[in-house]
This record gives C-alpha cells, structure tokens and sequence, in this order.
C-alpha cells in the first residue's frame, strides 16, 4: 500500500502546473489532498478517474477554501465526509476512508497563521481530533493519519528554530499537542525510518521566491500511524523536488493488512 499525502494549495493551480502528468507516472495507489480550494465540479475528475483512481471530496461550504479529497486505486469499505465537528465540517477538513482493517484519515489541521482567533480555532480543533482519534481507536485500531498537519514539532523539522519560536505552527503549545499525540499511540512515519535527517522540509514560504531554493523550509506534512501498524512500515520519504505547491508530497510504504 502506498499512500502520497500532498497539500496543493488549490488544485486547480496545481493541475495547470502538471499534476495530471505527475500522477500519470503512478506515485502511489492512495493519494491524500489537502487545500483543494474546489469541489469536484470545479475540476476534471474524469482526467484523474481515468488514471484508474476513484475520486472521494469533502469541500468547504465556502468556496475556494481549504477542502480535502482522496483518489485511489484501492477500493474502499467506508467513506465518512466529516466527524460530526461543526466548524471543521464546515471547512472541509476531515475525510475518512476504511480499507479492510486500515483507517485512513486525510486531515487538513487549521492554520493559526491569520491571527488570534484562528489560532484559538487551531487548538480547539486540535483537542477535538485528539478526542476523536481516541475513541475511533476503541473500535478500529490501525489507523493512518495523513495531511497538513500545520505543526513542526522538534527543532531539525524547522529550518529556524530559534527564529520562529514565536511563529504559529513551531509555537509550544503546539509542539506539546504533537508530543502527546505521539505519546498517545501514534508514530510520526518520516522519523521512524530517518530519525536523525536534518533539511527535510514539506512547506516553504511562497513569500520569498528563493526560500525554497535555498531550502529554508518546515515541515508540517505527516503521515502518522498507530503503533499497531509498525511493523508493516516500509519506507518513508519527503519529495521536494515535486512542485505543484508551495508544500511537496510525502510517501509511506506500508505492508497492508486487509
């Protein structure tokens, strides 16, 4: 089982920047988006279904605005749009697909960037998926949880960590919530396999055209899952050279149990 996880910052923009081909080469059997800004309306599904994925969206009532979808080759047992969360719902944020025993949650986690109401909006929703994520595993313990997760958590997952000590997305609280949510059961797939790799980002500031050259970046794209699922872990990558985005795609090979 191979799952891409990849934030597109609006779909639309991505596919006239070569997503189609860049899917057409195969990357993986489950590709995760976040940030589609669309419904499926919006975009030639057809094209992408055609690749022999089958399209499941949950968009924001707003249009043009965050929204999730997932393509994949691998049919599934279940999907839920949403977890029953009004605001996030709302939004768009949450899509759940089962595959046999496998849960795969694609996530888009909020951004406090904007300001302080956002931001309290952030921890809120982190509470809640925190909750939501423990009661799930009662009943269905292997779980993915892919996405933007909008947090770097240590020091070698940020380019400037004492510079941006103060920046939504590396501020502590933040950071705590990632350590207890990988205390809680879950492992962070990138650092299992490369726990020591330093300049591995997913995200750069669109801002600054020569950040990402110079690969002053974060990354805050993840692919956790339970601790039950460790030793069906394969491999784990960050591929920064794909650029659709002002994030990249992440890979987890997986072992399947289905």
């Amino acid at each position: 089982m191979r799952i891409i996880s990849y934030n597109t910052n609006g779909i639309r923009a991505a596919i006239k920047k070569g997503l189609l081909d860049w899917l057409i080469s195969n990357p993986a059997d489950i590709i995760c988006i976040q940030e589609t800004k669309a419904s499926k309306e919006d975009v030639d599904y057809k094209a992408i279904e055609a690749l022999g994925f089958e399209t499941y969206w949950f968009s924001a009532q707003k249009k043009g605005y965050s929204g999730v979808a997932v393509f994949t080759k691998i049919k599934p047992s279940l999907v839920q749009y949403g977890y029953n969360k009004e605001q996030s719902d709302f939004e768009g944020r949450v899509i759940r697909l089962d595959f046999g025993k496998i849960t795969l949650i694609n996530a888009y986690f909020p951004s406090g960037t904007s300001g302080d109401e956002r931001q309290t909006y952030k921890y809120q929703w982190l509470d809640e998926m925190f909750d939501y994520l423990n009661e799930l595993k009662k009943t269905r313990p292997q779980i993915i949880v892919t996405g933007d997760y909008n947090i770097a958590h240590t020091e070698i997952d940020i380019h400037d960590p004492k510079g941006n000590k103060n920046s939504s997305g590396f501020l502590p609280e933040e950071r705590t919530w990632m350590t207890k949510f990988l205390s809680n059961g879950f492992i962070d797939t990138f650092r299992f396999i490369h726990p020591t790799t330093i300049g591995a980002y997913s995200w750069w500031s669109q801002r600054f055209p020569s950040v990402r050259l110079q690969n002053k970046g974060w990354r805050i794209d993840y692919i956790c899952v339970t601790e039950t699922l460790k030793n069906n872990l394969l491999d784990a990558k960050i591929f920064p050279d794909v650029k659709h985005s002002d994030h990249c795609p992440i890979y987890l090979e997986l072992k399947p149990e289905l």
